[in-house]
């Protein structure tokens, strides 16, 4: 049996550098807004839901909040006085020490106006809380004794503590802190990153920093192939050559569509001018505002995951928005957004090799430079599944650490029949932005005409009367299929997505 190459060292992918946990009505509008004004300011991809927090407290909490909490590399508890009377908060914080190793400094706990001793012995305002909490709650009573146990871990950890100092050096200290714990992520993402440093090269090199004149390419590839990953990665790596401001404007699909383009248009310029009181309500109006505020500055932004031409439109019109010598990244799953729009480059982002997939894995699954013997025939059966894409590894690896093999013979059989619902969700997204033509030629392909020439499926789809020509062409720029050698081919995890729909 063949032997595998041990990989550099390397940490798991996370959608969130920090989730911060605080109690909206004690925090909110001053310190937690000014906290993720810095966080945005310093190029930090903080969870942030404006509504969650102001939720009535009885209700359960949202399943969605404490998967960003697993989502986040960092947990910032900001303890108040008053955080304890939230149930919310205390299940936020049960979450953030369960399956961490909260000694390595991934839990940081805030002191915002409240003494640690009065939450280690749950006395003065905070205590009283706590029992209020406590006597209001109708649920497991076993869900006390993990909020206390989990307020006591967090409380004894090293923290930083707000008492009579100015909050602006408050923050100050926290962003120093957090920047110290997210060293190793910045250069992991730079460096240590399998197969990161061939293609923030030669993102870079398309970019010409040393020319004056304004550009803008695009990262282009199927969903979980690692687009973000690199634009983050572009973004540490050059950020400081733009005196002028930096923005990485994340997940602006999601983003538009839950919060409207005018929020992100408030961040946006937020983040160059270093405003956070800006009160944008009209797009059209925003949109001017960009342009006359930023035509003269030098800037980089990162636009991720644009799947509309109209949030191209409202946010980067076009190159004479901005200043001399600035850059623009924008990525996507779309091709033809791209080519709308007149960027000066299109970056297809490639799959992981077979080499740096077993090295991403491994140290997901097996915490260690290579697989356990009894599991290197399974190991290498998952890389084949994932055939390059990072969201699959990711999402792999944290399932099968500390399973038998025989359990993870169960896994994988499994997978090829039923792939994760994680994964599917993942890939959903480029599947559900389609016309209901294009829908049925992606899974006709999928179903009978993977690997067929394609002149005959076209000829075949087009006697279906679904115009198989344009049909064809969107599928590849939305990254679902490619054409190779006048054959149309498309990722197996793709093609199982397809399965799922019509069974």
């Amino acid at each position: 049996m063949a032997s595998f190459p041990g990989p550099e060292n390397q940490q798991s992918q996370y959608k969130y550098d920090v989730f911060p946990s605080f109690r909206g009505e004690d925090t909110r509008k001053n310190f937690v807004d000014h906290l993720h004004y810095h966080l945005r300011r310093r190029g930090i991809v903080a969870f942030r839901d404006d509504h969650h927090q102001d939720l009535q407290r009885g209700k359960c909490i949202k399943p969605e909040i404490l998967r960003a909490i697993e989502q986040s590399r960092l947990v910032l508890v900001i303890f108040s006085e008053d955080y304890a009377s939230s149930t919310w908060c205390l299940e936020e914080v049960a979450k953030a020490v369960e399956g961490r190793d909260i000694n390595e400094g991934s839990v940081i706990p805030i002191f915002f106006k409240v003494n640690p001793s009065d939450i280690r012995k749950l006395r003065g305002n905070f205590g009283r809380g706590f029992a209020k909490t406590e006597e209001a709650y109708s649920g497991d009573k076993r869900d006390i004794k993990r909020w206390k146990d989990a307020l006591r871990k967090v409380v004894d950890l090293a923290g930083i503590e707000l008492k009579d100092g100015y909050e602006t050096q408050f923050i100050e200290q926290i962003m120093g802190e957090l920047e110290n714990k997210l060293g190793a992520r910045l250069s992991y993402v730079v460096g240590d990153l399998v197969g990161m440093h061939s293609r923030v090269a030669n993102v870079v090199e398309y970019l010409c920093l040393d020319k004056s004149d304004v550009r803008c390419i695009g990262m282009w590839g199927m969903g979980g192939i690692g687009k973000t990953t690199l634009a983050r990665a572009v973004f540490d790596k050059i950020h400081g050559q733009f005196d002028d401001g930096c923005c990485f404007l994340a997940n602006v699909r999601e983003s538009s569509k839950k919060n409207g383009l005018e929020y992100l248009q408030n961040q946006f310029i937020g983040d160059i001018l270093q405003q956070d009181n800006l009160r944008i309500r009209d797009d059209q109006r925003g949109a001017n505002m960009i342009k006359e505020r930023l035509r003269h500055k030098k800037v980089l932004i990162i636009l991720d995951d644009v799947d509309e031409k109209e949030q191209l439109e409202k946010l980067a019109g076009g190159l004479d928005w901005f200043g001399c010598g600035s850059r623009i990244i924008i990525t996507t799953r779309d091709q033809h957004l791209l080519l709308q729009y007149g960027e000066n480059s299109i970056y297809r982002v490639e799959g992981l090799s077979f080499d740096e997939a077993l090295q991403l894995f491994c140290l997901k699954a097996f915490r260690n430079n290579h697989p356990p013997a009894e599991f290197e025939e399974l190991t290498k059966q998952v890389i084949g599944y994932a055939d390059g894409l990072p969201l699959v590894l990711d999402v792999l690896g944290s399932f099968l650490p500390y399973r038998s093999s025989m359990e993870w013979t169960s896994a994988v059989a499994r997978l090829k029949e039923c792939p994760d619902e994680k994964i599917i969700d993942q890939l959903m997204l480029s599947y559900d932005g389609l016309h209901p033509k294009e829908k049925e030629i992606y899974l006709n392909i999928a179903c009978f005409f993977k690997g067929k020439e394609k002149p005959y499926v076209t000829e075949v789809l087009d006697i279906c009367g679904l115009y198989a020509d344009i049909g064809i062409k969107v599928l590849a720029d939305r990254a679902l299929i490619q054409i190779v050698d006048n054959k149309l081919w498309m990722h197996d995890l793709l093609q199982e997505m397809a399965w799922e729909i019509v069974r």
